[in-house]
């Protein structure tokens, strides 16, 4: 399994959004049924008014990562950890990553905020942003 970011997906099906390593990875999961989503993925993706009803139906057929015991205290810790190191760490961001980081997935992003949670998190990205 492999978790999809957000700002992947969209650059994946937006035509305004250049192609990349990262779109590349999300076909290739898709394709091999390696796909999955972290819950937070999920809200912001169908948080869209504009998202088109077969992709929203999508989304919500991909496995979703659920939180697991002790979840919320290592998110928080985490993003301590990294606000203490003044490094940005986004809500959203920090649960993201932990869901992945409890799950043992690998993250596919193009934000770079991400790679403060692979330096100094147990974060691990498909690919650098």
């Amino acid at each position: 399994m492999i978790a999809i970011d957000s700002s992947s997906w969209i650059a994946f099906f937006s035509d305004a959004e250049p192609s990349g390593e990262d779109t590349a990875l999300v076909e290739s999961a898709l394709a091999d049924h390696q796909a999955c989503l972290p819950p937070v993925v999920l809200t912001e993706l169908l948080s869209d008014p504009k998202l088109p009803k077969s992709l929203a139906g999508m989304f919500i057929e991909l496995p979703l990562l659920e939180p697991t015991v002790g979840y919320w205290e290592r998110a928080g810790r985490m993003r301590a950890k990294l606000i203490a190191e003044r490094r940005r760490a986004r809500l959203a961001d920090s649960l993201i990553a932990q869901t992945c980081i409890d799950h043992g997935v690998r993250l596919i992003t193009r934000d770079d905020d991400f790679l403060h949670f692979s330096r100094l998190g147990r974060l691990r990205l498909a690919l650098s942003p």
